[in-house]
């Protein structure tokens, strides 16, 4: 199978090539050429069978230049139970008879971006190898916390690549700092940026369609090639765990091959629902995808109105990961929605950038109300959520997995639909210690806890276990403490890998 590009169509490349690259020249997402597809017998196979081998068959239907030894090495490295604490690598936790909680943050960082991320290092080496590049990979990363960590992490050591990743100063939890600013590795850089996520992540575009850098990095024997989910190796891991969800409840007999369901995921970059969305493309029983955004609404607004406008004040929330104003991964909604019009979405791109806004069609926004439903939690829900999950089932939830159990909630009053819904869980609450402890009891004190008596406290007053990964940050040094504005970022790249 080949990829294109949501810009121009006349590319096309095989899947080694969209990974190795990340970004097309001119700025445009790979995309496959066509929608492989899984039958329901297929789907009944699958739920007999362990998380690798379901990655394997999803992974098989896209990446089909790997050979099948190639694979098996990529998907047996990453998804480990010393990595994820769990055969299951993304178990299924039924909150109630309608909601089932997809637990995706069970891997190294705490958060969902590692079911991705523990994979893409091993896709990207093996891109490269069989490609026969002969030089160093530079990874950049913008981060709104948890991808930073969890792509440091991936990438650490390995032979033949450096990561620099770039987050907001003023927009990460104290932990993901800490996360990032203690990454061991003698080939990672981490720095934060003046200005929020959609500065960081604007910068590190800017440098990758920027030619005249290239071809200074070409000199140097360096390429550019991105950890963020415009990566399609990045986006199709996130494909497999909605199946691997599926499958679980036919397994438990939550549901029969066929039955359908909704799956809600908060969101800001559009990613992780996108890669829903390929999941139903492919032939799983969804009914509708629930698009969960918290104050930074700009999803919830476009999918109702079909006008996508970031000409709006950007609101530092609890649920930092969603605190986004440019959705990247849209792109790619929006080229498949359109029939392929490449045209059309380098034109909607164009004005995005110039004008902060552009307008769909009456036809493209029909066909995405069809298929997604945009709702939006602001901070007093997502805290209320937070609390009435704990009391009424005794289960601990983050505060982005708040904001969806917050919309789906509103999503069945709206619409009376109480077909059964996965729910993404994207990140462990003890990423989130002080916001969530706060949500669970107003009366608590925390004024005067630091991060890890939030950790201690949370876990002794919940009968919840503290992640080691986050109870070692204590010991850590913090290495990295850079803070540059926008327009120094190339220069920071720059001296980091003059080292």
């Amino acid at each position: 199978m080949n990829y294109k590009s949501t810009r121009n169509n006349n590319i096309s490349v095989k899947s080694c090539e969209a990974i190795a690259k990340g970004l097309s020249h001119e700025g445009g997402l790979f995309i496959p050429e066509s929608i492989p597809t899984v039958s329901l017998k297929n789907i009944e196979y699958m739920a007999d069978m362990s998380y690798t081998e379901r990655a394997k068959e999803i992974l098989g239907r896209f990446l089909t230049d790997f050979t099948e030894e190639e694979l098996d090495n990529c998907i047996n490295s990453a998804y480990t139970k010393e990595k994820f604490g769990t055969n299951a690598i993304a178990p299924v936790y039924k909150l109630n008879s309608e909601q089932y909680i997809l637990e995706l943050w069970h891997g190294p960082t705490c958060a969902f971006k590692d079911m991705a991320l523990q994979i893409l290092p091993h896709l990207l080496t093996t891109s490269v190898k069989k490609l026969g590049i002969d030089r160093e990979m530079l990874i950049l990363v913008a981060t709104s916390g948890d991808t930073g960590k969890a792509a440091l992490e991936g990438f650490k050591n390995v032979t033949g690549t450096k990561i620099v990743v770039f987050y907001p100063d003023d927009g990460v939890s104290q932990i993901q700092r800490l996360q990032m600013c203690t990454q061991e590795g003698n080939n990672v850089f981490v720095s934060a940026v003046n200005g929020n996520f959609d500065d960081a992540q604007n910068g590190v575009k800017e440098i990758f369609t920027d030619n005249e850098y290239e071809k200074e990095l070409d000199k140097i024997k360096v390429s550019l090639s991105s950890a963020n989910s415009i990566n399609w190796g990045r986006l199709v891991p996130q494909i497999v765990y909605y199946f691997s969800a599926y499958c679980d409840m036919v397994k438990g007999d939550e549901i029969k091959v066929g039955d359908e369901v909704n799956i809600c995921v908060p969101t800001g970059n559009f990613g992780n629902i996108l890669a829903a969305y390929y999941a139903k493309r492919m032939g799983l029983p969804v009914k509708k995808l629930i698009c969960a955004s918290n104050k930074n609404n700009v999803l919830t607004d476009f999918i109702r109105t079909g006008v996508y406008d970031r000409n709006r004040s950007f609101y530092t929330t609890t649920s930092p990961s969603m605190d986004i104003l440019i959705s990247s991964n849209l792109e790619r909604l929006l080229y498949m929605v359109s029939d392929g019009d490449s045209e059309a979405v380098k034109g909607y791109m164009t004005s995005l950038k110039e004008n902060g806004t552009y307008t769909v069609s009456d036809e493209i926004k029909a066909k995405i109300e069809e298929i997604f439903y945009g709702g939006w939690a602001d901070e007093d829900a997502s805290s209320e959520t937070i609390f009435q999950t704990n009391d009424k089932f005794g289960y601990v939830i983050d505060t982005h997995t708040s904001v969806a159990v917050s919309v789906h909630n509103e999503y069945v009053k709206e619409t009376g639909d109480t077909t059964k819904t996965i729910i993404a869980s994207t990140a462990s609450p003890f990423k989130f210690n002080g916001a969530v402890l706060s949500a669970l009891d107003s009366e608590t004190q925390i004024a005067d806890l630091d991060e890890f008596r939030l950790l201690e406290k949370l876990a002794d007053d919940y009968e919840l276990r503290i992640p080691s990964s986050l109870s070692a940050l204590e010991e850590k040094e913090v290495r990295f403490e850079m803070v540059c504005d926008k327009n120094q970022m190339k220069a920071v790249i720059n001296e980091f890998i003059k080292n």
